[in-house]
């Protein structure tokens, strides 16, 4: 058996999965992480890992295993928030969770885990690993999709190279969360009913413009308005499959993001900082009084300018592909890669919990482009398209548009 350093985290998934790993016979360790200090923003007005470390040294005592804590707040503000604060003052949304994953989890984490002689290092999330041997016979590790469909996590875990997969442990990816919870409760762990966390991965559930202030200054700008009759949404091109494959040029003009201008709509109010708003976002505006909600179609963070559309199937918030630089392409398993001037179908998602969309990968020297089968409703920079081949999570990358 293994020694296997667990990621305790407070919570009722790390709990049972440290209870599996001693079950199997591991040598088990927990350790907490500190990775944030700061209350600004958060709604819960105190810093949330005061409790969860007392819910983790709870059941550490209850599991009868030993307990470390290490503070990796430094690194953590250095390599997922400061990211967070330059991706949004460029008008981009970044996904913070699954920085955190690559960033501090499966990298600051593993090396502290190391520390304490650690063979493989396990955590809580809802997904698989599986390995295979490659021809030459070395070891393949794969990411699968969770068995719970409703809690699968994998998405989270799309930057994770192979190297990162090799000591990586999931031992409740197998279950369903009400199995888990039932477990939990057998046992007698005392995180069986707490609530699991939410908002940006340890820092808590906030309030993200007041959060985004500590770097990022309230400027007061313009909303306007774009109509869903705005002429140039019927000068973009189409693509019929039946024509061919796509040319580069015609994947680069399908993937190019709605670009506005004041003169394309009406002023109908303000906001306090285009860097605080997303695309397919509709709460924060304060703007009333219509049939259905308004949803922002751009933002324009230069001119410091929103522009907004009325429902949800406004035509601004749709569009049929994406583009990825091809510095940003990661590949889990290098077996799926494919080469410049090649392409391959794969399952998509670009944003967690959405279900699975039919897609087309096209690979260039520069760029690389997914064209969907059907529309995508608010694609948003900044945040990861995720590849599948069937339950395995092959690749991801940064939408650049």
């Amino acid at each position: 058996m293994a020694r296997v350093v667990i990621g305790l985290s407070g919570g009722v998934d790390s709990s049972v999965a440290a209870h599996l790993l001693k079950e199997q016979g591991h040598e088990v360790i927990g350790l907490f992480m500190i990775n944030w200090h700061d209350t600004t923003g958060t709604l819960e007005g105190d810093c949330p890992w005061h409790d969860d470390r007392l819910f983790a040294e709870l059941v550490a005592k209850k599991l009868d295993i030993a307990l470390h804590v290490v503070d990796l707040s430094e690194e953590y503000r250095a390599r997922v928030v400061e990211y967070m604060f330059a991706e949004y003052e460029q008008g981009r949304t970044p996904n913070p969770d699954v920085l955190c994953n690559r960033e501090i989890k499966f990298d600051v984490f593993l090396r502290e885990a190391q520390k304490l002689g650690a063979d493989f290092v396990a955590t809580g999330h809802y997904c698989r690993k599986e390995v295979t041997h490659a021809a030459d016979g070395s070891e393949r590790y794969h990411l699968l999709a969770g068995s719970d469909p409703n809690k699968d996590q994998s998405y989270f875990l799309c930057q994770l190279s192979q190297e990162q997969l090799r000591y990586a442990l999931f031992p409740i990816g197998h279950l369903l969360k009400s199995e888990v919870r039932q477990i939990a409760a057998e046992q007698g762990l005392a995180t069986a009913k707490r609530k699991d966390s939410q908002g940006i991965c340890f820092v808590g559930k906030v309030d993200l413009p007041t959060f985004l202030q500590q770097k990022l200054a309230k400027r007061v700008g313009n909303v306007h308005e774009i109509k869903a009759e705005w002429p140039k949404f019927d000068r973009r091109p189409g693509y019929d499959p039946a024509a061919g494959e796509p040319s580069q040029e015609l994947l680069a003009a399908l993937a190019e993001p709605w670009h506005f201008t004041v003169r394309d709509g009406k002023k109908i109010g303000t906001h306090n900082g285009a860097h605080f708003y997303t695309i397919g976002q509709r709460k924060g505006l304060g703007i009333g009084g219509r049939k259905e909600s308004l949803f922002i179609l751009a933002t324009d963070v230069a001119e410091n300018v929103i522009y907004v559309g009325e429902g949800d199937h406004h035509r601004g918030l749709w569009r049929s592909a994406l583009k990825i630089n091809a510095n940003e392409m990661h590949w889990i398993d290098p077996d799926h890669e494919i080469g410049v001037g090649e392409k391959a179908r794969f399952s998509v998602r670009i944003r967690y919990r959405q279900p699975l969309q039919q897609a087309t990968l096209y690979r260039f020297e520069e760029a690389c482009y997914l064209l969907f089968d059907e529309p995508q409703r608010g694609i948003t920079a900044g945040q990861f398209a995720a590849w599948y081949n069937g339950e395995e999570l092959v690749g991801s990358g940064t939408i650049l548009g």
